[in-house]
């Protein structure tokens, strides 16, 4: 089984070409970010990711975690490779230099987190979630917070963690249970939170949890809820690290994937409550970590296309050296990725990865250019695209990846069912993405909801027209003129899908029902565009004398088979929008039990 390899090549393309790097070098604070700086950034990362945690991938796997007492030890070389990571400043690269960073643009931090998430997406999932506290404390937390935390936290000294589910508290976090008592400068939490990633483990120093919880005469409903930071170890006014504590991991799940990534219970202030610091405004907690939920549903679709890649990886090394039987059209036997039917597969695995990573690199960019443009009118706008791709990211980019791990499963024929072939890993760590940080169906409701009904379509007309400009450009040029053609079939198609959103507004259950399918029906949509963008960028350089003709001749080839083979499941999703709610609704709840009632 090889190791993974990172698609340095692919990635320098998407930055430099669909996520603009040399443009946002120019912004003011990303002046660093020079075009050998990004490509020496990515050769490092691709060599630790492919070298140091790769390895690790199959053993995390089989090896899994367990509770010690409260210590959750982690697999052999986790740690090492932990210590690797923070030693490296790799967790440090989008974050401020007044605390430690490097004040790159989050976008550049995008595919090193990609490599991450590739090599070995159990391992990857604690910096994931590191980096989305240190966003929650630097916009939120008061001057002292950010002191005495975000240097640590940054540097990977520390990792961060966000508890907000509980037993009774899932998607609906209104009836969150978990209290807060203020005592002094600080407050005592006692409460119960479940799903918690990396709850507990043994490679950092320090763990920080920021955690949801009511204080005593908070109101009913999100309203109520404020946000805490509550570290593993006390933290001495010397910067030392004190007491432990009064909270414990009291339970790991067993989980289908992600086996070396311990998913704990926690219990907090069994004793006489954890020691909690107030993070923002009481009762404003959502508010505060709106931001880490937001960004961590970017890198969870982010994970989409990992895991993507890696089962693309896995699935063409395969093909490439098994030898069955003689493909149709070849004289002599030979590797199995010469049959029409697997040679289909691999192309849908590549080109839906490749899709989803330039939507989620687009989108990345937005946000940069959103925080650090001159122009407060474009800074708005770029806001609103980040904003309205977020969930397309999250929502199309996931359910993608359990297509394309599936295929990975195939590829490889009935070994593709053995575990030791190491494909059913991916397939397995795949399936919780749908389901982190909001389901799928949430993000289908927030896309046609927040996104497209409260602005009257406004950000989804605008980003429509950015993808008209794309289509003109390429009725233009004779060798795209079909797939222009066709993408524009699919715009219109998305255009009256819209259009039947906006006049339902007084129709509740017709946004509810038909939102998974607006969902895909964008994201397949987007997808052409994004590769289309590329193929148009690729006959642009070679007609300049590029030098990498088989790069770039690829990418003109997978937008083909990705508006040919794989855009003309819009139509579908289309038409299921046209129908309305009817036919999901109609069924009553006794009807749906009808069969063994």
């Amino acid at each position: 089984m090889a190791e993974y390899k990172a698609p340095v090549k692919e990635m320098n393309f998407v930055l430099e070409h669909i996520a603009d790097m040399p443009g946002l070098a120019r912004l003011p604070g990303f002046e660093d970010a020079s075009s050998d700086m990004v490509a020496a950034i990515l050769d490092e990362a691709g060599r630790v990711a492919g070298e140091v945690l790769s390895p690790l991938n199959v053993v995390g796997d089989q090896t899994g975690v367990q509770l010690q007492g409260s210590e959750v030890p982690t697999p052999a070389g986790f740690k090492e490779a932990y210590q690797a990571f923070a030693e490296g400043g790799w967790g440090s690269l989008q974050f401020d230099p007044e605390y430690g960073g490097q004040g790159l643009p989050y976008s550049l931090s995008i595919p090193v987190m990609e490599m991450w998430q590739s090599a070995n997406m159990s391992w990857g999932l604690c910096p994931l979630l590191s980096q989305g506290a240190v966003e929650a404390v630097d916009a939120s937390a008061s001057n002292l917070l950010k002191q005495v935390y975000l240097p640590n936290m940054i540097s990977g000294e520390w990792t961060g963690t966000m508890n907000l589910t509980e037993p009774n508290a899932g998607s609906d976090l209104s009836v969150v249970r978990s209290k807060a008592q203020p005592a002094g400068d600080h407050y005592l939490i006692k409460g119960q939170k479940i799903f918690i990633t990396w709850g507990e483990h043994d490679m950092a120093d320090n763990i920080i949890h920021l955690v949801l919880a009511r204080l005593p005469d908070a109101e009913p409903g999100v309203r109520g809820i404020s946000l805490f930071l509550v570290p593993k170890f006390l933290v001495n006014d010397d910067g030392s690290l004190g007491e432990r504590n009064d909270y414990a991991a009291v339970s790991l799940e067993h989980k289908l994937g992600i086996h070396a990534s311990p998913t704990c219970v926690m219990s907090f202030g069994d004793n006489a409550g954890a020691v909690g610091y107030l993070i923002g405004e009481e009762g404003k907690g959502l508010a505060c970590m709106f931001k880490m939920m937001n960004n961590a549903r970017l890198a969870v679709g982010l994970q989409g296309v990992a895991i993507s890649e890696r089962a693309y990886q896995h699935a063409l090394e395969y093909a490439a050296d098994r030898t069955q039987g003689r493909a149709v059209g070849f004289d002599e036997a030979g590797a199995i990725l010469r049959h029409a039917d697997v040679r289909r597969m691999l192309l849908t695995m590549k080109v839906l990865t490749e899709a989803g990573r330039s939507i989620t690199y687009d989108a990345c960019a937005s946000l940069d250019r959103a925080h650090r443009s001159s122009d407060a009118s474009f800074r708005k706008d770029q806001a609103a695209r980040a904003a309205l791709l977020t969930p397309i990211v999250k929502g199309w980019c996931t359910e993608v990846s359990q297509e394309v791990t599936s295929l990975g499963v195939q590829v490889h024929g009935g070994m593709g069912f053995i575990e030791e072939t190491g494909a059913a890993q991916h397939f397995r760590d795949a399936r919780i993405l749908p389901i982190y940080e909001g389901t799928n169906g949430i993000q289908a409701l927030d896309l046609v909801g927040r996104k497209t009904l409260f602005d009257n379509g406004e950000a989804l007309t605008t980003l429509l027209g950015e993808m008209r400009q794309v289509v003109s450009e390429a009725l233009n040029s004779t060798p795209h003129k079909k797939d222009g053609e066709r993408l524009a079939e699919a715009l219109d198609a998305l255009e009256i899908a819209r259009d039947q959103l906006l006049a339902s507004k007084q129709q509740p259950q017709f946004a509810a029902t038909v939102a998974y399918n607006f969902l895909m029906l964008s994201g397949f949509a987007c997808g052409a565009w994004q590769l289309l963008r590329q193929s148009l960028k690729a006959q642009q350089l070679l007609q300049d004398g590029a030098v990498d003709t088989l790069l770039l001749t690829a990418k003109q080839q997978s937008a083909t088979f990705y508006i040919s083979q794989i855009l003309p499941r819009y139509r579908g999703y289309a038409q299921m929008i046209a129908d309305g709610s009817e036919p999901v609704m109609a069924m009553s709840d006794d009807a749906l039990a009808a069969a063994f009632s």
